[in-house]
């Protein structure tokens, strides 16, 4: 059985169907995964593709979907099939016809009231994925800690492993035990997250309404979304607008964003290399100053 049959059994299964795929064509834009549109006689399917490894990163995507999507506030492409087919793993979700115009204020609007989704601790039930990095999420009662200790501390630990250097490292520790002044009064609530919210992970159904996908979720500080909406790119002002007047930001805000997006810069050196690394410097070496005011 080839891979596209196994693919359809495992589609029939799950849906309890006779479906039929039919001519697969690749689709752009991803950096992790390949990915395919595929026809059959129920409608357009998007598959995405990776090593037979990958299961439980796929596994762990199809939750987070279903976990935003639950939230009801923001349109998510529905999981409906995962295995692995010879050497590969696969996801398959329904297909979503996309564009880039929409609603920026119905996407402000439903992404704060995804946050107001809430849990008693930070984390997830599951570890994920941020990219193809593993994304350890093990609960924790304090943002503060689960911050150091799930999230910068992993990151720097790979960097130090990657080749980033003395100064990277001891400089980085020196950021994780000043996490106390840098985070100072802020005690955010454990909101549900996107996790990998930057502006190649959303777009817009042809009548305009906001679609989010490529989870990294977990339980954990608001602010860690916006501040990725800002890192590559950034989203439009009617968005930061619709977003503040749902949940206006706290003060303190423009130094946490800086600590957040670290995180992901950290990763972007992790798993791409380059002027990443002069990046983080940069941000490390800024919050180090303004810790020390």
């Amino acid at each position: 059985m080839d891979r596209w049959q196994t693919i359809e059994q495992a589609l029939r299964e799950s849906l309890g169907s006779e479906l039929r795929l039919s001519a697969p064509s690749g689709v752009g834009g991803g950096s992790i995964n390949r990915a395919y549109r595929v026809d059959s006689n129920q409608g357009p399917l998007f598959v995405k593709l990776n090593s037979a490894d990958s299961l439980e990163m796929f596994a762990a995507e199809a939750e987070g979907l279903k976990a935003l999507a639950a939230a009801g506030s923001l349109r998510i492409p529905r999981p409906l099939a995962r295995g692995v087919a010879g050497q590969q793993a696969f996801l398959v979700t329904e297909y979503l016809d996309l564009c880039a115009d929409g609603s920026a204020v119905a996407l402000g609007e439903g992404l704060a009231a995804l946050h107001r989704v809430t849990a008693e601790q930070f984390g997830w039930h599951r570890d994920n994925t941020i990219g193809s990095t593993p994304q350890p999420n093990t609960q924790c009662a304090d943002w503060l800690d689960f911050w150091r200790r799930r999230r910068l501390g992993v990151q720097l630990q790979l960097a130090a492993a990657h080749g980033a250097g003395r100064r990277l490292t001891e400089r980085g520790e020196r950021l994780l035990e000043a996490l106390p002044v840098l985070l100072q009064g802020h005690d955010p609530v454990a909101s549900l997250l996107h996790g990998d919210l930057w502006s190649g992970n959303y777009a817009y159904t042809r009548d305009g309404a906001p679609v989010l996908y490529d989870p990294a979720v977990y339980f954990g500080d608001r602010e860690a979304d916006l501040a990725m909406t800002e890192l590559f790119g950034g989203f439009s002002r009617e968005f930061y607008a619709a977003y503040a007047h749902a949940w206006p930001l706290e003060p303190g805000y423009g130094t946490r964003k800086k600590l957040y997006n670290l995180y992901h810069v950290l990763n972007h050196f992790n798993l791409f290399g380059g002027g990443y690394l002069s990046q983080a410097q940069g941000i490390v070496d800024g919050l180090l100053s303004e810790a020390s005011c």
